[in-house]
């Protein structure tokens, strides 16, 4: 069983015999290095740290081929990436019905973090907004509060092949120490019912979540493990079951980009989603998985050049869901093309 660590000498070998898909990332990544817009996210205290020039892009395919540029080892926290993740493990402990009589699947055209429910069911719109997915992560089975962390912890380890996974506590601390409108929106949902009385454990669970580190090859091995079925393709561990990886992607596509979703399905056109961390997951089902992290963000909480990035490769290689046209050239048959040996 192949562990993460090895990641890296295997991207090497391959990216030598895929020479022109490695050069089209470099080209890419030199491409959208210089591009300055933005700002670091500075309403979590901890997140300024984070140096601007970081750039990272990272392709994993569903047959285990790994291609990256750039910072792809620099670890940053995952934010509200693993919203979607956290939101598929409460799919696997409850089912489709009973999570989503918690929390719908409905786009909002509210910020993430607004203090508002539905108004005729009372739910949270959807998983990917802060109320959303704190109401998920209180679903999250366990005996304590260790267990609860714990199984959450073990489910990013499947999806990322590591062996281990740290938490930031500099972030997991400044986070709780700030996090009163996260507590303002737990108790409105206590008072309808969907949450229980165990606010404080896991409101927790919920910073403790956001603070994982992980780097754009982790978000590109994670989103490669959605593209394939929800088995991880180096591994070969299962980390979500099958019949609940429509139910992630679905959400990601429709609600992953905060106030930018409707606009990314237009342009990119894949599930994906963002964190204030700098990090972007993106899935092309069946394919690949994308992840890329920049820390400068656009007015919306987005990774400016992630989104750059990702924008060049639906458009290069058609990887658009919805594109009907034949596409001047696909990604999956371009790397096969190249001279890859059988096996990779």
């Amino acid at each position: 069983m192949a562990d993460i660590g090895d990641l890296k000498s295997l991207a090497n070998s391959i990216q030598a015999v895929a020479s022109p898909f490695r050069a089209y990332l470099s080209d890419l990544h030199a491409k959208y290095k210089p591009l300055n817009t933005g700002k670091v996210a500075d309403y979590i205290p901890e997140l300024t740290q984070a140096r601007p020039e970081w750039f990272g892009i990272c392709v994993v395919t569903t047959d285990g081929r790994v291609f990256d540029v750039g910072d792809c080892d620099q670890v940053f926290t995952i934010q509200s990436i693993s919203k979607a993740f956290v939101y598929g493990l409460a799919l696997e402990d409850h089912g489709r019905e009973y999570v989503n009589s918690k929390v719908s699947v409905e786009p909002t055209g509210e910020a993430f973090n607004s203090i508002v429910l539905d108004e005729k069911t009372n739910r949270p719109y959807n998983p990917m907004v802060n109320a959303g997915a704190i109401a998920t992560t209180d679903l999250i089975k366990g005996n304590s509060a260790t267990d609860r962390l714990k199984r959450i912890l073990d489910m990013f380890l499947r999806y990322t092949g590591r062996k281990e996974i740290d938490i930031n506590v500099p972030v997991f601390l400044s986070e709780k120490a700030t996090g009163h409108r996260n507590r303002a929106i737990s108790y409105l949902m206590l008072n309808f019912g969907m949450v229980t009385d165990r606010i404080d454990e896991t409101l927790d669970l919920y910073f403790q979540q956001c603070s994982i580190l992980v780097s754009a090859r982790d978000l590109a091995m994670m989103s490669a493990t959605l593209a394939n079925g929800g088995v991880n393709p180096i591994t070969g561990d299962r980390a979500i079951d099958e019949h609940y990886v429509q139910d992630v992607i679905s959400v990601m596509l429709t609600c992953g980009m905060y106030d930018y979703s409707g606009e990314w399905a237009y342009r990119v056109g894949v599930p994906a989603k963002s964190g204030v961390g700098g990090g972007i997951t993106a899935v092309v089902p069946g394919k690949l998985g994308i992840g890329t992290f920049s820390p400068l963000l656009d007015e919306k909480g987005n990774s400016v050049r992630g989104i750059k990035a990702c924008e060049d490769l639906s458009r290069d290689f058609g990887l658009h869901l919805f594109n009907v046209a034949k596409a001047e050239r696909d990604l999956y048959d371009w790397i096969e093309s190249r001279d890859v040996p059988d096996g990779w």
